[in-house]
């Protein structure tokens, strides 16, 4: 993966994502306590809302955005995206109200959903050779497990000595190191889409979709891997705290495995990739998910608390490295079925249609989980993530080229 780093263009744009995710991870430690600054005991249903606001700008924003600046170049919509979000980050120590959280959460997610798609359609120009391209995917894997585990750390080490507030700077640098890194950054020369009727680009991804079977399966595996996700995300605190009375690190050693396994993943499919097409790792990944949701209810019905706390870390190790399964490789699909016009849309379409399988995971995790128990939303997100599993394989065919050899279609 080191030869893909001394790409000088692609190096800035990997240390520009490092440096934002770690600002983002500040934030939503600081958000946290912000929440509770304001509200005091009602500080979940605030980060609640507030994560809802940020899934909702991000199935609505993103492809309206990418229809609206189709025709601008990609630099300048990039570092208007970071400034945008180095404002709202600047201003949010000075919030008082909540609704003023609500409205700079939307700002805010609105301008990363401006962001992540135009910066993901950026690096396949950037890197054109597959092989490379494969290995920044890991990267960028790898820096969003890595982010999850260290943020949490650096905030907690920042809070000894300042208070939640200077997070917030730390949020803001993040997003200024990010701007700063793409304005000095080398793009190559990118052709911008053909001018067009607003509704004929805001769904030009869409079109796209419906036109791959590749992307039309890699619709079900998003739900999929949403279902397992909302299980993991949603729940892993209850059931650590709630269901096993364990104590809070015990829920970072659980997240953890989590990541371990996805970026164990992560750093093997590059090589395997090399040598094997993308459908059988994420169908894999697509079929496991369902099966270890299942394997999860049993483990929770368990009465032996030591073997089922081994049994639920070795799970949470495989539902990593399924997920990573499905989406390290995914940008794989969307890069193939389209063009430097096209892409950005393409990109926007998969972050706007993968984020809204969230709203529907996320609350149904977290209600079922109150209303009929731990091990039968396992059952339940199983259920629904093993019909979309079925959809993916069905819509992603398999047939012989005329040597005889599988290709996918």
């Amino acid at each position: 993966m080191r030869d893909v780093l001394r790409n000088p263009s692609y190096a800035k744009l990997f240390s520009a994502q490092i440096v934002a995710l770690l600002g983002t991870g500040m934030l939503t430690v600081a958000l946290g306590l912000l929440a509770f600054d304001i509200a005091g005991g009602d500080a979940g249903v605030v980060l609640g809302t507030a994560l809802t606001i940020k899934i909702v700008a991000y199935v609505a924003v993103a492809p309206v955005i990418a229809a609206v600046t189709s025709h601008l170049p990609r630099k300048p919509l990039l570092v208007g995206a970071d400034l945008l979000r180095a404002g709202v980050a600047l201003s949010l120590p000075f919030v008082t109200e909540v609704w003023q959280i609500y409205v700079l959460i939307f700002v805010l997610q609105a301008a990363s959903a401006t962001f992540t798609p135009a910066f993901q359609a950026v690096i396949p120009e950037v890197l054109p050779d597959e092989r490379q391209y494969t290995r920044a995917l890991s990267l960028s894997r790898l820096a969003c497990d890595l982010e999850a585990l260290v943020s949490p750390v650096i905030a907690a080490a920042l809070l000894v000595v300042v208070t939640y507030n200077n997070l917030f700077l730390g949020t803001f640098l993040g997003f200024l190191g990010s701007m700063v890194l793409v304005l000095v950054t080398r793009f190559p020369p990118i052709r911008v889409a053909e001018p067009a009727p607003f509704f004929a680009r805001l769904t030009r991804g869409a079109q796209v979709f419906l036109r791959s079977a590749e992307l039309r399966s890699l619709l079900a595996m998003n739900l999929v891997v949403a279902t397992a996700t909302a299980m993991v995300l949603v729940n892993t605190v209850v059931l650590v705290q709630g269901e096993l009375s364990r104590g809070a690190s015990d829920v970072a050693w659980l997240l953890a495995a989590y990541g371990a396994g996805s970026m164990a993943v992560a750093l093997a499919l590059p090589t395997l990739l090399d040598r094997s097409s993308d459908r059988p790792f994420m169908l894999a990944g697509a079929m496991a998910l369902p099966v270890l949701l299942v394997a999860s209810w049993a483990t929770m019905s368990m009465t032996d608390a030591g073997v089922q706390w081994v049994a639920l870390l070795a799970l949470w190790v495989a539902f990593g490295a399924a997920t990573s399964l499905v989406l390290t490789p995914s940008a794989r699909l969307l890069r193939r079925a389209s063009d430097e016009t096209n892409r950005p849309a393409v990109f926007a379409a998969q972050f706007s249609l993968s984020h809204a399988c969230y709203l529907l995971t996320y609350p149904l995790a977290g209600a079922l989980g109150a209303a009929i128990g731990l091990p039968m939303t396992a059952v339940v997100l199983a259920m629904i993530g093993g019909a979309g599993a079925i959809a993916a394989a069905l819509l992603w065919r398999s047939t012989p080229d005329r040597a005889g050899r599988p290709v996918t279609r």
